[in-house]
């Protein structure tokens, strides 16, 4: 019956190849996939290897869709505006979900920091970096920063002392570079000092356009993996 059926012209339009029993029915059988077809067919055996790789890179990319899943949860009940932004935080970290959503979010937040940190080290120690993949190295320091700056613009949202006065440090900070010192930290913060303007611009980043862009560059980042002939050998 199995065989009748595979012979159907309705079984030959949603399977395109045999069964995938030798190497290159697999390798059809990838290749043909809307799923399958980002992952390589074959990858070589270093690529496995724990001590190797540390799996630095998988588990920062699964941090990340743990923070889009859970940061869209806690979208449906924090409104960024002085009036309600510390008490929905009060509410989501105490009321809604029992605060788990909230606590999941931000541990998983620091957990993304120090993952890309040790990825980055990674790559540096085994020289990942080196050609051809000095471009794709450069992706991933952008990745780095970029993860950095989610965190910050995140800090920003309980609106609370701590990350008042965090937020008001670092724009400082900022507004002491050299020439242009005062022009980055007025786009930073969006005034002369920190408030509902900054809570907005903080919001919009760190929720929609921070997030597009990582989205953006991780996709480049696997992309440049894949034709760059996989994760680099051991030295």
């Amino acid at each position: 019956m199995l065989d009748r059926l595979r012979n159907t012209q309705f079984w030959k339009s949603v399977f395109r190849h045999d069964p995938p029993v030798d190497r290159r029915n697999r390798v059809l059988a990838v290749l043909s996939n809307v799923v399958l077809h980002l992952h390589p067919v074959s990858i070589p055996k270093h690529a496995l290897r724990l001590r190797f790789t540390w799996c630095m890179g998988g588990i920062t990319a699964f941090l990340f869709l743990v923070e889009v899943v859970t940061g869209a949860m806690l979208m449906f009940y924090y409104r960024p505006t002085i009036e309600f932004a510390y008490r929905d935080m009060l509410d989501l970290r105490d009321v809604v979900s029992l605060g788990v959503v909230r606590e999941i979010h931000r541990w998983a937040a620091h957990a993304m920091v120090i993952a890309v940190m040790l990825h980055t080290l990674r790559v540096f120690l085994t020289g990942s970096y080196k050609p051809p993949r000095e471009f794709n190295w450069a992706i991933g320091v952008m990745l780095l920063v970029l993860t950095l700056f989610l965190s910050f613009t995140g800090y920003l949202l309980p609106w609370d002392q701590l990350s008042l006065w965090a937020v008001t440090v670092g724009a400082n900070m900022a507004g002491n570079a050299p020439l242009v010192g005062a022009d980055i930290r007025y786009i930073l913060i969006g005034a002369s000092s920190v408030g509902e303007e900054t809570l907005n611009r903080f919001y919009v980043l760190h929720c929609i356009a921070l997030p597009l862009v990582a989205i953006f560059l991780m996709s480049l980042h696997f992309w440049r993996i894949r034709k760059d002939g996989g994760i680099s050998g051991p030295l």
